[in-house]
């Protein structure tokens, strides 16, 4: 493909908005994939690139978490291990493993999530003890997600935000936040081996990452000062999004088979 001016100022753009999205509610990829796939980029080296502008994004806003307290590293260092180790599984397994059984499931589940979060009464903490330990809720919900991330990936903030609200009892501010701490972390473990391979397409996701980083810097602050008022509504939209956008593929790749 030919990188031209144009291209490069419209994903930055792009990856802007993206990363504002992706900081309060997920979803960012839903953006930035299909307009990378636009512009010419090959599938594989996409979902690379895509992975290279995301990780700057969601650095960005789980750093400006961590400096404003929201969110302690100390805390979460057993939760980013395992969710490291989960993506690096995952990233490797996909190589050898059919995605096509996990892409009829997640539709499922991010209708769930969307259900959950619009018929859920309360998003405040819940009272009482969380349902996992601390090092059970890093293992099951850290590794399996971060596992998810680095095989698939669509829709993992919105996992990981239901988990630490439903299981962890946490306020949706602060799933938000240690949502993106662990989405940065498989984010970059599933990067490495993409950049192993020698997937990424550099220029593109260079300049995506710095538009990234601007949105995701600008979504952490909006989740700070708004709270849920404005994340709880964009979580059930961007689930409902890419559920009709994964049942769409799947509908389509029926079609060209049985025709």
């Amino acid at each position: 493909m030919e990188v031209t001016i144009e291209i490069l100022i419209t994903l930055f753009f792009v990856a802007t908005a993206a990363g504002f999205i992706d900081a309060m509610a997920g979803g960012g990829g839903l953006i930035t994939l299909p307009a990378l796939l636009a512009a010419g980029v090959s599938p594989t080296q996409a979902l690379a690139t895509n992975k290279l502008q995301s990780s700057f994004g969601s650095f960005s806003a789980s750093w400006y978490f961590i400096r404003r307290g929201v969110v302690s590293f100390k805390e979460m260092r057993v939760a980013i291990l395992c969710t490291f180790v989960g993506a690096a599984i995952g990233a490797e397994a996909v190589q050898y493993i059919d995605a096509s059984i996990l892409t009829s499931l997640i539709p499922i589940l991010l209708i769930a999530i969307s259900l959950y979060f619009l018929l859920a009464p309360s998003t405040k903490p819940h009272s009482g003890k969380p349902k996992l330990s601390e090092a059970m809720f890093a293992f099951s919900v850290g590794g399996g997600v971060g596992f998810y991330d680095g095989f698939f990936g669509p829709g993992t903030g919105s996992i990981f935000t239901v988990c630490f609200v439903a299981i962890g009892h946490f306020s949706l501010v602060d799933a938000t936040a240690r949502t993106k701490v662990l989405n940065f972390t498989s984010n970059i473990a599933a990067l490495l081996f993409f950049i192993i391979a020698g997937l990424p397409v550099w220029e593109l996701g260079l300049v995506m990452a710095i538009g990234g980083f601007i949105g995701a810097r600008l979504g952490a602050k909006a989740v700070i000062g708004k709270g849920q008022k404005y994340i709880r509504p964009l979580v059930i939209v961007m689930s409902m999004l890419m559920a009709a956008k994964l049942l769409w593929q799947q509908h389509s790749q029926w079609l060209q088979s049985a025709f």
